[in-house]
């Protein structure tokens, strides 16, 4: 994965940036996955009946437009001129004929019977099995044997429009095409039996197949394998009257076809005896036209071709066109991969939902615990931190929060500096600061350099051992500062995340991303602290020991992500970092979809970075190397594999429920929803938060995480080609205003 180095913006540049913030290429990239695998999945359905299956059968319809010569007639039917023809099979001749194939177990060992005893066979095959198993239509041609159009889907063509009965017969040529690089004028239709049989729905069909050059294949004897009725009967059903000729219906598949297996050397050996030749469809119109004194008809006469050039003397068979060859071999190449992509993303699929409710188990599980640790009476991490700290605000033109936040710092319960480093800024935010007149605030300004660069020059600045970081639009509690800092009573402590909660929450967008905020810090940084793997200290309010963010070289502009980069660079120099619930900071959230892209797009890419430039962690020894063996797999799991490939439960789901079973599916669905919304419960409630806002959770599933779900498959694409992506800078409302204290 190529991950570049962050490249700084300037303020005139700034503006341009955040226009530019969502690459149209990438995106559209992303969609066209998305597109692939819907239509891959729609591909897969529609070859095993799933998508477009219509089961009707007809039964027990008048015939009074069907003509006698055609109802009483033999079971070869054609329409030379425009004019009905019945054909018979001629007497003591067997056609062999097999329905609903081509199978790879039940219709190889088929041709292995036909082989060894030396017989034709006629095969009409079902279009989605000829594109899932070419090769055994394939040897079907090249040993000689007939094979005809049963349509593609399998369905009862009398319930069907013109257009979708041309698409069923041209679909099954293409993939014949494609698989042999032949065509075939021989059909029978599903469910079809005798001719007497045709009803006035059917014979319309009939008609207009026979008018594109086509000839309908019905049965004089059935052996009724389909039944599974016994060998003995299988025999005796497909044995005609004596001395009469019969086209005989057996199948190749569409179920457990063993008894047919056993029964058919047994038929062929008994016909034999009786003086019966075996023939193809093509070989019986051969033989009835030259009874009748007619000249052509072709076939290959009694017997198999068994080689390539037999297949070319197949009257029923045309040399597709070089056009319908290879769009035949585009459908066969589809089919492959839907056949083996589908199956692949399912497993994936298994896995991901797996993981998913694993993930939501343990966090329950580590959150309540971590819960109970840090809230027991008595809990302390030592003596209680009651020196001053240096509080760090990084802010580049931060007019519209800046006032807000450092009143709210003013208004501390523990002793602080408060030095702000203002990054360029030109809309005037040192000047407000300063305007301010509040006591130990030191305003530093600089060159636009980058938020990594102003809170080093804070940390050089700062006179404290321990320092908070913050961002320039938040507004702390009063007592978050003295919360924060408390875990540094125990020195092997390195840095301490504190909880940044949404501010703006009032609208659907805010709440969406409050919901998100409560379960990430109450149940992910529950579970990570226990597991000593924390992988950031949020920008919006953090603190440090000043000595380990030196010895770690600083802020690293390497990243976008330069808290998560600091973070595991201490976890690697040994520190430990823990979290403190009760150390709360309110933040301005993006308030429109754009502007939130931006944030996530910078978080999710500048975090992939972050591991990128940290991977040797994992071979990384003794304490230094927990993270490498605990947290990156965590967060590579939780954070970047299991999103990216979670759109395919969304994906499976919609499916399901319109192409499968849509009350089950739903269920489904609604099943982990619940368990979503239990664990968003619990966490509300360990924030102590009111539930209302749970009632947004629903629609976040259906909406806002699809959004999510977009912004970080782009950023894989970012990353993976290699793309750049600059700092960039969100508008402000000043919405997040005075310090609050408890849930709102």
């Amino acid at each position: 994965m190529a991950v570049p180095r962050r490249r700084h913006a300037t303020p005139g540049r700034i503006g341009r940036v955040g226009r530019q913030a969502v690459p149209r290429p990438r995106v559209i990239m992303a969609l066209v996955l998305l597109l692939g695998l819907v239509c891959t999945m729609v591909l897969d359905g529609y070859l095993r009946a799933e998508v477009g299956n219509d089961q009707r059968v007809r039964s027990n319809a008048s015939a009074d437009t069907v003509p006698d010569e055609v109802l009483e007639g033999g079971p070869i039917l054609s329409f030379p001129g425009g004019t009905a023809r019945s054909q018979s099979v001629p007497d003591k001749t067997i056609v062999l004929t097999f329905d609903d194939g081509p199978d790879p177990e039940w219709s190889e060992k088929v041709l292995d019977i036909l082989d060894e005893n030396d017989v034709p066979g006629t095969f009409f095959l079902v279009g989605s099995m000829i594109s899932r198993y070419p090769d055994v239509v394939r040897r079907m041609v090249d040993e000689g044997d007939e094979v005809g159009v049963h349509t593609f889907t399998h369905v009862d063509l009398s319930y069907q429009s013109e257009a979708r009965v041309k698409r069923e017969i041209a679909q099954t040529q293409l993939a014949l095409a494609g698989a042999t690089g032949i065509t075939t004028t021989l059909f029978r239709a599903p469910y079809s039996s005798r001719t007497d049989a045709i009803d006035d729905y059917s014979w319309p069909v009939y008609q207009r197949l026979g008018a594109m050059g086509y000839t309908s294949v019905f049965i004089d004897t059935d052996s009724e394998d389909w039944q599974l009725p016994g060998v003995s009967k299988i025999v005796e059903w497909a044995t005609p009257e004596d001395g009469e000729g019969a086209s005989v219906l057996f199948h190749d598949a569409g179920g457990d076809r063993s008894e047919t297996l056993a029964a058919l050397p047994r038929y062929i050996k008994k016909m034999k005896a009786k003086g019966y030749t075996f023939t193809t469809v093509s070989g019986a119109q051969q033989q009835a036209a030259a009874a009748a004194g007619e000249t052509g008809g072709g076939g290959n006469g009694p017997g198999r071709a068994g080689s390539a050039q037999g297949d070319a003397e197949q009257a029923a068979h045309r040399t597709a066109d070089t056009a319908s060859v290879w769009e035949g071999r585009a459908l066969l190449a589809a089919v492959a991969v839907a056949e083996w992509s589908v199956p692949a993303l399912a497993a994936v699929l298994a896995v991901v939902g797996v993981a998913v409710l694993a993930r939501f188990g343990m966090m329950l599980l580590l959150a309540r615990r971590h819960h109970r640790q840090r809230n027991r009476r008595g809990f302390s991490w030592g003596p209680e931190v009651t020196g001053p700290v240096s509080v760090i605000v990084p802010a580049y033109n931060e007019k519209e929060c800046i006032a807000h936040t450092l009143n709210s710092l003013a208004a501390s319960t523990h002793p602080i500096e408060i030095v702000l480093v203002d990054d360029g800024s030109t809309d005037g935010t040192a000047e407000i600061a300063e305007a301010l007149g509040l006591p130990n605030v030191q305003v530093i300004r600089q060159e636009n350099a980058g938020k990594p660069a102003a809170l080093n020059n804070g940390v050089r600045h700062a006179r404290y051992d321990i320092v908070v970081m913050m961002d320039g639009d938040t507004v702390f509690e009063p007592d978050a500062v003295h919360q924060l800092v408390q875990p540094f009573a125990d020195p092997g402590i390195g840095a301490v995340a504190g909880n940044a909660k949404v501010g703006n929450r009032s609208t659907m967008i805010g709440a969406w991303q409050h919901i998100e905020y409560v379960i990430g810090f109450n149940l992910d940084r529950r579970m990570y602290d226990l597991l000593r793997c924390m992988p950031t200290i949020p920008g919006a309010i953090g603190a440090f020991r000043r000595q380990a963010v030196l010895e770690a070289g600083g802020m690293s502009e390497d990243t976008l992500a330069e808290d998560t980069d600091i973070t595991i660079a201490l976890h690697r120099a040994g520190w430990r970092v823990v979290y403190a619930e009760h150390a709360r900071a309110w933040t301005e959230a993006p308030a429109s979809p754009g502007q939130l892209w931006r944030q996530r797009y910078r978080w999710s890419y500048g975090t992939m970075q972050a591991l990128w430039k940290h991977r040797r962690s994992v071979t990384d020894r003794g304490p230094s190397g927990r993270f490498g063996r605990v947290g990156m797999p965590l967060v590579v799991l939780f954070q970047i594999v299991t999103p990216v490939f979670a759109p395919l439960i969304d994906v499976f789901t919609v499916y399901a429920m319109i192409f499968v079973d849509f009350r089950a599916s739903l269920l489904a669905w609604l099943a982990v929803l619940a368990v979503q919304l239990f664990c968003a419960a619990y966490a509300f409630r360990l924030d102590r938060e009111k539930y209302r806002f749970l009632l947004m959770l629903p629609l976040q599933q259906l909406a806002y995480r699809q959004l999510m779900y977009l912004v970080l498959i782009h950023s894989c694409v970012t990353a993976a080609t290699g793309g750049r992506l600059r700092w960039q800078k969100l508008k402000r409302t000043g919405e997040v205003g005075a310090p609050r204290t408890g849930a709102s």
